[in-house]
């Protein structure tokens, strides 16, 4: 049998399905829901600003993400507040969800979801969750008896309580509470959480929450209420008419029931959720009731829960009675969203509290923020370079090479990579910023005027000048990308200045990118100065 021709087309190989592309890696990621007894304050915003830019970072590394926020919508505290305020609860909590959604729409959130636990939706799950649990033999029912804060919405001991009032909640009044409920067997729990606990670290972060949640662990757990009789405004208990669904056994269902549980499409994709974040005040909540409840019904639980700090004025948390509140939609119109956005997450650790001695002192700090590192590190670097580019190059951008400047940049990258992977927000944005100092500073030492004269009066090659400034291009691309997740309006800005296409591009695609950029587009003040 005759060889087939040299260089013929192999049509068996032809024939071939194309391998397809696996599927992009899942990200679910969700914040708190926030309680409808009020308008949204920076307490809400500094949460949602953060797990945004986690979002967008997880989206620029090629994650196919679904981030959920919404409304914690039931329970005694919006009831009395909606008839305080002469209206239905289902009136207030409409007005509420207005309120919030329209400042999430000022700062740019890029949520994929805002759920609301008074949908049917929600509804629907909540009840198909109790009613596994109540399958699994997992529900009591007995007398309660003990105080009850209304702002917690929660049951207390003696040992939580500091001269008979709630510690985060002094302004109000302990209730006592005698009431026939349904209960939940979380003591049954605990040596199972405390066991996952400790050979999955990662399932509580950081290291300091991780520690809170052990010794809780480790003093005992008591059972929980999961209803309320009195309450009218709920989630009605299954098998129970007279008794809704307990607010918190409702509100930490909104993490499955938005996703579709028990048997919705999105549910088998994307649980279990990747990272809950949270605010370190409800960590027990998240950490304790929620997994044990899960485990309960056969789910598997959350991978890992993100215990953040507070902005604190003067050692304590921001607060309307103590006059240290401040207005959120006056923060935003101060100095625009993307500003506000990188004040906050540069400002406060992630993984910690931030304070200020008052609040003359944040609005203080929030403007030299503003000033100093936006207007005159990284607008005026973008200015500067973009304005002798097109002086001294007529726009064109010479292709990016190796050099000092580029050598810092990929360094600060690589930190930054670091720091995002880990959540650690606030370093995150100091690595980009280094790149913005480093850049700064190589403008000085490397006096592109000076090359430029040298170059027109045959004392100096083109290469020269050609390296510095592709460097600060390549440096500047690096920034946008950088801050991308951050401050995305602004980030967008930039990359367009430097020449690009739409807003900064995936990290997998941006040192091509980078190299794309061929033509800067001078554009107006990135940060115009107050």
């Amino acid at each position: 049998m005759r060889g087939a021709r040299r260089g013929a087309p192999n049509w068996t190989a032809a024939r071939q399905p194309v391998a397809e592309a696996p599927p992009a890696p899942r990200f679910y990621l969700t914040t708190a829901i926030d309680y409808s007894n009020g308008d949204p304050h920076l307490g809400h915003a500094i949460e949602k600003i953060g797990a945004d830019a986690i979002a967008r970072y997880r989206r620029a590394c090629g994650d196919d993400v679904h981030f959920l926020i919404g409304m914690d919508e039931h329970g005694q505290k919006v009831q009395q507040e909606a008839e305080k305020q002469g209206a239905k609860p289902a009136e207030w909590v409409d007005r509420i969800a207005e309120a919030f959604l329209d400042v999430w729409g000022r700062l740019g959130l890029s949520n994929d979801d805002f759920i609301r636990t008074s949908e049917p939706r929600h509804h629907r799950g909540v009840t198909a969750l109790m009613e596994r649990i109540a399958e699994n033999g997992d529900f009591r029912r007995a007398k309660y008896e003990g105080h009850y804060c209304a702002g917690c919405e929660a049951f207390k001991k003696d040992d939580e309580l500091a001269d008979g009032r709630c510690p985060l909640h002094p302004g109000r009044e302990i209730e006592w509470t005698e009431e026939e409920n349904w209960f939940f067997r979380l003591s049954d729990y605990r040596d199972t959480l405390l066991e996952r606990l400790r050979n999955d670290p990662d399932s509580v972060r950081p290291a300091t929450r991780r520690n809170e949640i052990t010794r809780l662990l480790e003093s005992g757990l008591d059972d929980i209420s999961a209803s309320r009789s009195r309450i009218r405004w709920g989630v009605p208990f299954p098998g129970d008419e007279g008794h809704t669904v307990y607010v918190w056994f409702d509100a930490l269902s909104n993490y499955i029931t938005a996703i579709g549980y028990p048997d919705g499409e999105a549910f088998a994709t994307f649980w279990p959720a990747d990272l809950h974040i949270i605010g370190k005040d409800i960590t027990r909540f998240h950490c304790v009731y929620w997994p044990a409840m899960l485990l309960a019904a056969g789910v598997a639980p959350a991978k890992s829960v993100w215990g953040h700090g507070f902005i604190k004025i003067g050692g304590a948390k921001l607060s309307k009675s103590a006059g240290t509140e401040l207005g959120l939609v006056e923060l935003i119109e101060r100095h625009g969203p993307d500003a506000l956005r990188y004040f906050l997450l540069r400002e406060v650790p992630w993984d910690g509290d931030r304070d200020y001695p008052s609040t003359e002192a944040f609005i203080e700090q929030f403007d030299r923020r503003y000033t100093t590192d936006l207007a005159n590190d990284l607008g005026n670097l973008l200015n500067r370079v973009v304005s002798m580019v097109a002086r001294y190059r007529g726009g064109d951008v010479a292709p990016p090479r190796g050099g000092e400047l580029a050598e810092k940049a990929a360094l600060a990258l690589a930190e930054y990579r670091t720091a995002m992977d880990g959540y650690l927000l606030h370093r995150g944005l100091a690595a980009a910023f280094d790149i913005v100092r480093a850049a700064n500073g190589f403008v000085d030492e490397t006096k592109p005027w000076a090359l430029a004269k040298a170059e027109r009066e045959g004392g100096a090659d083109a290469g020269a000048l050609d390296g510095v400034l592709s460097q600060l291009i390549a440096a500047l691309g690096a920034v946008a990308a950088m801050l991308a997740p951050f401050t995305p309006g602004k980030a967008a800005e930039i990359w367009r200045t430097l020449g690009g296409d739409g807003s900064p591009p995936a990290f997998e695609r941006l040192e091509a990118s980078v190299a794309g950029l061929r033509a800067v587009r001078p554009g107006g003040v990135l940060f115009p100065r107050p």
